[in-house]
């Protein structure tokens, strides 16, 4: 495969200077860029979004589901399921990107066993309207450092459960920064489960800025992701430090991209 990736910009946080959302995407476009993502979406101006898509031709790697609901609690499992599939319909004008999910909070009182069947269920019937309408959820965990009552804050769980629920239209999101907090070795958590992986994001230690400004090894972790075959697009999901050119640059030089 390629040495080089494609890269994806978070607008929630980058091309700022441009205004609205839909005219960070057209700036962004505007330096080369073809991918883009950002978080949730009913405060964003979607329509608008859908236009400076298909002006532009560039395409969403993903989009938050929205409002945040627990995949843990049942108490929440129903505005759960509805939240994805208010999220696919309103979604679909800007092309049925991937859909993030994140597990929410842990349930005190509740033992590992029914955490994870909690999470189980849900994700089978997010999976379920995924499914039946051609979409991708993606399955992100986090870190304690952020939320430290979070349930999903491992990999190896994150895969645990996507396997479990055992939909094609169910992945993980790697995100290295999160998984760099957790002190989790990369190569060993994705170890022969790459291919449940469908998009990476990427940000440096210790303060989520682009990398090449801390104190990961990127030479490293993108050799381990080539080793381990994964196919899809970069997720520039950092704070800049720099102006956007500066910044896309040092991502750029320090990724291989």
């Amino acid at each position: 495969m390629s040495a080089s990736y494609q890269l994806s910009s978070c607008i929630e946080w980058q091309f700022a200077e441009a205004g609205e959302l839909d005219a960070r995407l057209r700036a962004a476009k505007a330096v080369g860029l073809e991918f883009a993502e950002f978080h949730l979406w009913r405060d964003k101006p979607v329509d608008a979004l859908a236009k400076a898509l298909a002006d532009t031709g560039m395409k969403l790697t993903g989009v938050c589901v929205d409002p945040r609901r627990s995949i843990v609690d049942p108490a929440e499992r129903e505005e759960m399921v509805t939240a994805v599939r208010e999220t696919i319909a309103a979604t679909e004008v800007l092309g049925k990107p991937a859909l993030i999910v994140a597990s929410g909070f842990r349930v005190e009182g509740m033992s590992e066993e029914e955490h994870f069947a909690n999470a189980v269920a849900a994700l089978r019937a997010a999976a379920d309207a995924a499914e039946e309408a051609g979409v991708m959820l993606l399955l992100e965990p986090l870190n304690t450092r952020l939320f430290a009552a979070m349930y999903l804050v491992s990999t190896r769980l994150g895969l645990d459960l996507v396997e479990a629920v055992g939909s094609p239209n169910l992945r993980l999101l790697y995100d290295v920064w999160h998984s760099a907090v957790m002190g989790e070795n990369m190569a060993e958590v994705l170890a022969g489960r790459m291919h449940l992986v469908a998009h990476v994001q990427v940000a440096d230690m210790e303060d989520r800025n682009e990398p090449g400004t801390g104190s990961l090894d990127w030479a490293a972790i993108m050799q381990t992701l080539r080793d381990l075959g994964y196919a899809g697009q970069i997720g520039l999901e950092y704070f800049p430090t720099l102006s956007m050119d500066q910044s896309l640059a040092l991502s750029e030089k320090t990724l291989g991209c």
